[in-house]
């Protein structure tokens, strides 16, 4: 009945709806959640676009990619200055001359260098063997105990003496006063939110909500042609190879009686003893004058089977694990899989895209 049976209505899979529809394909999008847009979905709160899977900035250094999204939604110039809170004391991110300067009294860069040599010298740390110490290498103690260390143990559950060093293989230090946290030439917020992109892309698709694949499947194993998978690539084959890991997110949203709660889009929590890593006020993404305000605070988790994957964890272990199940995706041959999952490897928008134009590419 379809050229492809399109698992999940993301961006992987809008895109590629939206591409084989202008080459006269049929497609048949099906997702297991009420909405589509994946984990870009959008939805409207008080007049506001809460982003309900966590915060998404557009940015890229792609013109043909920024020009590709621009056809779908008019984007805001909307710059990401993230602000860091440990205990008492704010510091803007990323690592720049206003971070050091609020951090230690210091005007110019000639200083903080030299403020930073100092502490790692002082360390005398050699190959660094965990996430601690490659940390400590790359900026020195203060910046690590009070930007790094609680933030990152929260995200992964674990202290960071204990995690691998690769986590973070290099630490930006930008010697300016600049708080965009972007290096990106283009970068903003659609106005009026990403699921109308979604809905744009798949206007000349077919689309089942509620649906999972695997009950679908059975009951409809000729539906298409070619099925294009956005799902876990492990769980598409029935973990016989064992499962991959993943760290989950939770978010608490709460509509709150006031105009303006933290002033920022994004403000992180970077002490250990705050549950949460960060809350996001959204209106600030589409600079917002709405009465009341949306929050959503953010608490890193353990993932299980069941529960929503987010972040791929990319150790050698996982990898090599992955790269047996990318063996047996390319034996299947009649499958195509995209996206976050399907690749597992953690992937920006705009990587999303380019990925999904290049799969749209290769078909036959």
């Amino acid at each position: 009945m379809y050229d492809f049976l399109i698992v999940g209505a993301g961006l992987f899979g809008a895109v590629f709806a939206f591409e084989t529809a202008k080459k006269g394909k049929r497609c048949l999008v099906i997702d297991k959640r009420p909405h589509i847009a994946g984990n870009i979905y959008t939805e409207n709160i008080e007049g506001i676009n809460v982003h309900k899977y966590g915060a998404h900035i557009f940015h890229t250094s792609d013109k043909a990619i920024w020009d590709y999204i621009n056809q779908f939604a008019e984007f805001n110039n909307y710059v990401n200055s993230p602000i860091a809170v440990y205990n008492d004391e704010l510091y803007n991110l990323p690592f720049n001359m206003n971070t050091f300067s609020k951090m230690w009294g210091i005007k110019t860069p000639a200083e903080a260098k030299a403020r930073i040599a100092e502490q790692i010298a002082r360390l005398n740390i050699g190959e660094p063997k965990n996430l601690e110490e490659q940390a400590l290498k790359l900026v020195g103690m203060d910046v690590y105990e009070k930007l790094i260390k609680g933030y990152t143990e929260k995200q992964w559950g674990r202290p960071c003496s204990e995690l691998p060093a690769f986590i973070i293989k290099r630490l930006p230090l930008r010697f300016r006063y600049d708080n965009n946290y972007f290096n990106d030439r283009y970068q903003g917020i659609p106005i009026g939110g990403y699921t109308q992109i979604v809905e744009k892309m798949l206007a000349n698709a077919e689309v089942k909500l509620n649906t999972d694949y695997f009950e679908f499947v059975k009951q409809n194993p000729n539906i298409a042609e070619k099925t294009v998978f956005t799902g876990a690539i492990d769980e598409f084959f029935g973990y016989k190879l064992g499962e991959l890991e993943y760290r989950s997110v939770r978010f608490e949203t709460e509509v709150l009686d006031e105009e303006n709660y933290q002033g920022n889009a994004v403000v992180n929590y970077t002490h250990r003893d705050v549950p949460f890593t960060r809350i996001i006020e959204h209106k600030h993404f589409e600079f917002g004058e709405q009465p009341r305000t949306v929050i959503s605070r953010e608490y890193s988790a353990e993932w299980k089977p069941g529960a929503e994957p987010y972040y791929p964890v990319n150790d050698d272990r996982n990898n090599s694990l992955y790269k047996q199940y990318e063996k047996l995706a390319d034996e299947r041959g009649n499958v195509v899989f995209g996206g976050r999952l399907g690749m597992y490897r953690y992937l920006d928008m705009d990587k999303v895209i380019s990925l999904a134009l290049d799969a749209v590419r290769q078909i036959q």
